[in-house]
């Protein structure tokens, strides 16, 4: 009787290890049919650095692999569950084995993280430093080398933090000025500073610019320090600021000083390291997430529009597609900007039009777009 009865249990744990290991089977299946491209394109925002038709052929790729892992847990569910049974101190061992490593890289990467991570990195040009409000600054008064394609390319930062063509010409905030706020395209990552879109923009138009982008910046830090430095200008002309859909990611980020969906300023929010990496790896975003950072990107383009009327200055938003713009790019961009009320062009640029190493906009592209602006603000 007690043989029946143990050979009964052990039958009842080998059937719930077989439904167990046949419900993570069906759950993986169940992801791949449900995370189609429609609901992908809603949770991974379009990035920079990655085109739409990459992302989508990794999706793919992704979608597959569950479905394969799927089927694959479904049909073997048996005799995975003998193995668990028969040697049932070998999954605890594994699950302990997992934990301990996560453990153990957080604390590693605590620790001794293999690089600063961030936009705060000592050795990068241009050089940055900490800012309580907007999170990081350039660092003023200095000018920074790097090569590129052989060439060394000079970003000289005047004492105000603007980029500037060298130190003995900084920009005089008593004379009227375009005033451009953006993040790396827009200081003109990898070109000098003539050929960058700020500078050319003020020789079509024959008129002072400065440039006030800080690379890594988001939107709403572009408020911010326009908030802050705009004021000091004495005849402000218009108001430049860059929107990229690629780079609407960073808006929902808050591991940096950020503003809400009513505008109010936070503090940055410390995170996890092992968190911040799966981030990346894994860029997911809740449909809440976007909706919020929608709702506070449209009000700072709103208020970077009211802070340029204030002054009598035109406000602008310039939009650079790079490449074929991909349906949810232009889904994002119209809700983003054509609620906020404040006037915008896309300047649609070849895709081959970048720097070698990445996609920033080359020297070709950085004259697009500003004959596009230059184009606009002549109307105006």
């Amino acid at each position: 009787m007690t043989v029946f009865l143990s050979s009964r249990a052990s039958g009842t744990r080998n059937r719930a290890f077989d439904l167990a290991i046949a419900a993570l089977g069906v759950a993986c299946l169940a992801v791949a049919i449900a995370a189609n491209q429609r609901w992908l394109d809603r949770h991974f925002l379009p990035s920079f650095f990655v085109p739409h038709d990459w992302y989508v052929r990794a999706e793919s790729s992704a979608r597959a692999a569950f479905a394969a892992i799927g089927i694959a847990l479904t049909l073997a569910a048996p005799r995975i569950g003998r193995v668990v049974i028969r040697a049932p101190g070998r999954g605890a061992s594994i699950a302990a084995a997992a934990m301990l490593a996560l453990v153990a890289g957080e604390i590693v990467l605590q620790v001794a993280p293999p690089r600063p991570l961030g936009w705060l990195v000592p050795n990068d040009e241009p050089r940055r430093q900490p800012d309580a409000r907007l999170g990081w600054v350039l660092a003023p008064g200095r000018v920074g080398r790097t090569i590129v394609a052989g060439h060394t390319i000079e970003y000289a930062i005047d004492g105000n933090g603007y980029r500037v063509r060298r130190l003995d010409e900084p920009v005089d905030r008593t004379r009227p000025a375009i005033v451009f706020a953006g993040e790396s395209v827009m200081f003109g990552e990898g070109l000098s500073w003539e050929e960058t879109i700020p500078a050319r923009v003020g020789t079509l138009l024959s008129l002072q610019t400065a440039n006030l982008a800080v690379h890594g910046y988001s939107t709403d830090q572009m408020y911010l320090r326009l908030e802050r430095e705009l004021p000091l200008f004495h005849q402000p002309v218009a108001v430049v600021a860059l929107f990229m859909t690629s780079l609407f990611g960073r808006n929902l980020d808050n591991d940096r000083p950020f503003l809400d969906a009513e505008l109010a300023w936070h503090p940055a929010v410390r995170q996890s390291r092992l968190m911040a990496l799966a981030g990346l790896v894994v860029p997911y975003r809740r449909d809440t997430t976007v909706d919020a950072g929608v709702r506070m990107t449209r009000g700072v383009l709103r208020a970077i529009g009211a802070l340029a009327r204030q002054r009598d200055a035109v406000p602008l938003v310039v939009v650079p597609q790079i490449g074929t713009e991909a349906v949810p790019e232009e889904q994002l961009r119209r809700r983003v900007l054509n609620e906020s009320g404040v006037p915008y062009i896309v300047v649609p640029i070849d895709a081959e039009w970048h720097l070698s190493w990445d996609r920033h906009p080359d020297a070709r592209a950085a004259r697009l777009v500003a004959a596009a602006v230059a184009a606009r603000l002549r109307t105006r």
